[in-house]
């Protein structure tokens, strides 16, 4: 017990000198540089959530496509006995879910008054129970309207004020950038969501809205990191802007990871143990679209938020000019390295490592007495 509290005390002891020593630039991961990369596997879950979505399609609920819902309870009762004793009746393609309680749900389409009451007299029948005791709700595809049509003016409006608050607090380019990770994390999590087959609920829509807010609060947290890191930059020539933004996401790295975690574990043992060992279907459609969306937001606001602002710094004449200048000092700081001589950089003088192996001193040389 002894031994595993100590190798416990240990790593924590590593992780925690990993993030001051990102902190400190002493160790980096080129994120921005190798943003063409990043972005390759961007574009290859995008295509995969772009075939999802549009060649499978979503599996809209009937909240959404409108229909008739029925629910028996039946401890010994099969999905197959429900579907066959529907489709007796000439109702044809019912969809049939066994719930967590033993309850099982029957979807149709719209049904007449003498359908429904043909289809609740019927599984009264098949599964031994009272008709009263078998559940129904009727949905018209008019209120599924307008729920899609609520939850697109909802998600308008969040973008409309992440622009204007990103604008005001930092500027338009972070804006854009935050809204290209934010499409980004919508992209996947809708065309993983059609890949996989789950209805779309309600609750999937809750989720949606609720992964925007977490992907931009990571975006928020390492931008402004990068407005630290970048004020006054073009004053000097020491750092371009891409490297300045790369250690904020070095600097916000730890943070992000542990952030990350502990928001998705919660997440996961909703999805595992409460949608798939207890069954709860509402749980299942919530949870799946909440850890999708907050594991990508996790990796767009390192491969995706960050490397797209620093591609739009990157054309200010400023920021060209600051390039050329950094490239100039390496320039120089390479050529002085080569001959082990010293030079002037920024008005100050500095020796190389060639000069310290040869016991250069980089001091003023006295003059002789005679000259005094």
């Amino acid at each position: 017990a002894a031994l595993s509290q100590n190798r416990r005390v240990n790593n924590m002891s590593k992780l925690g000198d990993l993030g001051a020593r990102l902190y400190r630039g002493e160790v980096s991961y080129d994120f921005v540089g190798r943003r063409r990369f990043l972005y390759t596997i961007s574009a290859v879950v995008l295509a995969i959530s772009f075939f999802g979505l549009f060649g499978r399609g979503l599996n809209l609920g009937i909240e959404f496509r409108g229909g008739a819902e029925f629910q028996v309870a039946s401890q010994a009762g099969t999905v197959e006995q429900a579907r066959a004793t529907v489709s007796s009746l000439g109702i044809e393609n019912p969809i049939v879910t066994k719930l967590g309680n033993g309850t099982l749900r029957i979807q149709t389409r719209d049904l007449t008054t003498e359908e429904t009451n043909s289809v609740v007299s019927a599984l009264a029948t098949t599964f031994s129970v009272a008709e009263g005791e078998v559940r129904v709700q009727i949905v018209g595809p008019s209120w599924g309207s307008d729920i899609t049509s609520k939850a697109i003016q909802a998600l308008i409006w969040f973008l409309a004020l992440v622009a204007l608050f990103l604008a005001a607090a930092f500027e338009w380019r972070m804006a854009i950038a935050a809204l290209v990770a934010l499409a980004h994390d919508v992209i996947i999590t809708v065309g993983i969501y059609a890949l996989t087959g789950f209805e779309v609920t309600p609750s999937t829509v809750i989720g949606v809205l609720t992964i925007l807010g977490f992907s931009l609060y990571d975006t928020v947290v390492v931008f402004d990191k990068v407005k630290e890191n970048t004020r006054g930059i073009e004053k000097q020539s020491k750092m371009t802007y891409p490297e300045a933004a790369n250690l904020a996401l070095n600097q916000t790295l730890v943070r992000s990871i542990n952030t990350s975690v502990v928001a998705l574990l919660p997440v996961a043992a909703i999805l595992i143990i409460g949608a798939g060992l207890l069954g709860a279907g509402t749980l299942r459609d919530l949870s799946l679209a909440l850890f999708i969306g907050m594991l990508v937001g996790a990796y767009s606001s390192l491969a995706v938020a960050t490397p797209v602002l620093s591609q739009l710094k990157e054309k200010q004449p400023e920021m060209i000019a600051l390039a050329k200048r950094a490239a100039n000092r390496s320039k120089k700081s390479a050529d002085s390295g080569a001959d082990g001589s010293a030079v002037a950089v920024d008005d100050v003088e500095v020796a190389t490592a060639a000069n310290y192996e040869t016991g250069y001193r980089n001091q003023p040389r006295r003059k002789p007495r005679s000259k005094r």
